[in-house]
């Protein structure tokens, strides 16, 4: 068991919920609903006001509103929770390149050797989780610890906007204490069939040894017997290669003036610059993508004869294209900028070549 390495888990609280209601200020502060209006709709996410009445995700919708009368149903955007999730993840990228997403809104991340930061993960993760709702003015919840498991089970103790660290001399003792019901990889099903043979907690588990649970259990009575012992092999395996690097952001206010769109497009431009630095991949199109205070939104992109070289470069092309086309007849809410078309993906592509003189 290694117990030298420093994962953490991020886990964003109330994601889709906690979107809508940023991007909708009418929707803050009231119970939320994120799925189908009707009857024979689901709830995909629910907002913590809508949880206090006890609506969850998977609850028919039929179901939410007789626990929750005035709460209100938004449809899924899944286009802009894919978008918010990618601007998180460039954040978690600057510190590793060892990140694991599990879903849009949670991924585990071995900070073992951090690219920046403090050398301790429980400072890395305050770090990240004030740049995350510097940025995106939403809330995440992590969880630190030398495994996986701890690590996930960790960033649920405190939510929402909670900080658990489990340490390698805590954790015998934290999964003791721990209902096998909040296990992760530990379902209903399974949580009920232990409690029926009397396994309630951690060290219930612990008594049961290893021929016995694979017997019960198959594969997953190995797993269960090494987790009670704070025992987790597994590595944080990376995601795929991005197509795409970017950073936008959401503004308090509403911006009408010229002068303040450039300065806000500049702050951009620079974290975009890092990330891309970052990625060591050349890109050819920029976008700049803008949104009214109506929601209504657009884009503009513009590719270039080679790819992207230097900041500079960056910022005169998001310069131009955010004071080309149509003037901005009302008040922007949120300005974003992306590098995509990387060199790498067009290497079946014919490229003509450039003599310079």
């Amino acid at each position: 068991m290694s117990i030298n390495r420093k994962i953490i888990h991020i886990d964003m609280d109330a994601f889709y919920a906690s979107v809508e209601q940023r991007d909708n200020p009418e929707l803050k502060g009231k119970p939320v609903a994120v799925g189908g209006s009707s009857d024979r709709g689901v709830v995909a996410a629910a907002s913590y006001e809508a949880r206090k009445y006890g609506v969850r995700s998977a609850l028919s919708s039929r179901v939410a509103k007789r626990k929750c009368p005035d709460l209100i149903f938004v449809k899924p955007r899944f286009h802009r929770y894919k978008e918010v999730s990618n601007q998180i993840r460039e954040i978690f990228f600057e510190y590793t390149d060892l990140v694991e997403p599990l879903s849009l809104d949670e991924a585990y991340l071995d900070v073992t050797y951090a690219k920046k930061g403090k050398p301790s993960a429980t400072l890395i993760a305050k770090e990240i989780k004030q740049r995350i709702l510097e940025e995106t003015q939403l809330i995440a919840s992590a969880g630190v610890s030398y495994n996986k498991f701890l690590a996930k089970v960790a960033s649920d103790v405190n939510k929402p906007n909670g900080l658990f660290v489990v340490t390698p001399n805590e954790a015998q003792a934290f999964i003791d204490d721990l209902e096998v019901r909040k296990f992760f990889g530990i379902g209903k099903v399974t949580a009920a069939k232990l409690n029926n043979m009397g396994i309630w907690f951690g060290r219930d588990l612990k008594r049961i040894d290893r021929l016995e649970l694979t017997r019960l259990f198959g594969k997953a009575g190995n797993y269960y017997y090494e987790i009670c012992r704070g025992e987790d092999h597994r590595q944080v395996q990376p995601s795929r290669e991005r197509k795409s690097v970017g950073a936008e952001q959401t503004f308090f206010t509403d911006l009408f003036e010229d002068e303040e769109l450039e300065t806000e497009m500049l702050k951009i431009a620079d974290i975009l610059w890092r990330r891309y630095e970052r990625t060591k991949a050349k890109a050819k199109t920029l976008t700049l993508k803008y949104k009214y205070s109506d929601f209504e939104q657009h884009t503009r992109s513009h590719t270039v004869q080679d790819y992207f070289v230097s900041k500079e470069q960056l910022i005169t092309e998001s310069d131009r294209l955010l004071f080309s086309g149509e003037n901005f007849e009302k008040g922007i809410r949120l300005l974003g900028l992306t590098l995509s078309n990387f060199i790498d993906e067009q290497i079946s592509k014919p490229v003509q070549l450039t003599i310079k003189f």
